[in-house]
């Protein structure tokens, strides 16, 4: 274990944990010392009952964690903070998945542009004052705006597990065209997961982020946030993918792969970690 590293397992207790959360959860482990965060933004999908499991099956790992730990839906207050930092580089955006759809021009939505925050937004809203925010608007970064304050062409980061060497960077152009104006507070939340995960990683000293190459393209999202908020770049470790026997990524809907499964059917920590090649 590196003394100094500082790592994170942040799970939404949306559903119970799978065997891709153990690896997950393991490899921050590994790595530093080890914080659980819950992030339960989502007040309707989320459940209480999730969090307990979430607790049991980790301890049932042996994993431990200081306590108490960080939730985000206790920290409202720190996002809207962010939020006002970056509002002159904001504004509000009304339109639904059907108007971004439509806006495109695409038939078919298997044929649309997307990235890792969705299908790539085409800037409708983009000239709307943030003045005019209603209750229902999204509040969106404008890519323009957002270089044009940091005087620069590109955002790049390094990362542990894939090409450690070489920098991984998008250009203002290539973030446009596979990003997008990212979502920063979703309606009814005050917070999106790409804020709110900037923020809660500065807040918690967070010095190593491990997580899934599913996640890759959105630490492009994040590395960007974090030089507008002035907080500091964690180093970046994304670990590969526990699939199934079809090679699918596994979800939370997958109950047969989950934890609590396997613990109800004898199995120990020590299979675990053998069945996920840990």
């Amino acid at each position: 274990m590196a003394g100094g590293t500082v790592t994170r397992f942040a799970p939404s207790p949306t559903g119970l944990l799978h065997l891709g959360h153990a690896f997950s959860a393991l490899t921050a482990a590994t790595h530093g010392r080890f914080h659980l965060r819950i992030e339960d933004i989502d007040r309707e999908r989320c459940k209480p009952e999730y969090e307990t499991a979430i607790f049991e099956d980790l301890a049932w790992l042996g994993l431990d964690w200081p306590r108490p730990v960080m939730r985000q839906s206790d920290r409202l207050p720190a996002y809207r903070a962010a939020l006002e930092r970056l509002a002159p580089l904001s504004y509000p955006c009304r339109c639904r998945r059907g108007d971004i759809r439509a806006a495109l021009s695409a038939p078919q939505e298997s044929s649309l542009p997307a990235g890792p925050d969705g299908l790539i937004y085409p800037g409708t809203c983009r000239r709307r004052d943030l003045r005019d925010a209603g209750p229902d608007d999204v509040i969106r970064l404008d890519l323009d705006r957002a270089f044009d304050a940091l005087g620069l062409g590109k955002i790049g980061f390094r990362d542990k597990g894939i090409m450690p060497d070489q920098d991984h960077v998008l250009t203002r152009a290539q973030f446009h065209e596979g990003i997008g104006d990212v979502i920063l507070a979703r309606r009814g939340m005050g917070t999106s997961y790409h804020l709110a995960v900037v923020v809660d990683d500065a807040a918690q000293g967070i010095t190593l982020v491990t997580r899934g190459k599913d996640l890759f393209d959105s630490t492009f999202i994040h590395v960007l946030l974090q030089r507008l908020l002035d907080v500091p770049t964690p180093a970046y470790l994304h670990h590969r993918l526990i699939r199934d026997d079809a090679g699918k990524r596994l979800a939370k809907r997958d109950d047969a792969r989950a934890l609590r499964h396997y613990r109800e059917e004898g199995a120990t920590p020590a299979d675990i970690r053998r069945m996920i090649g840990f």
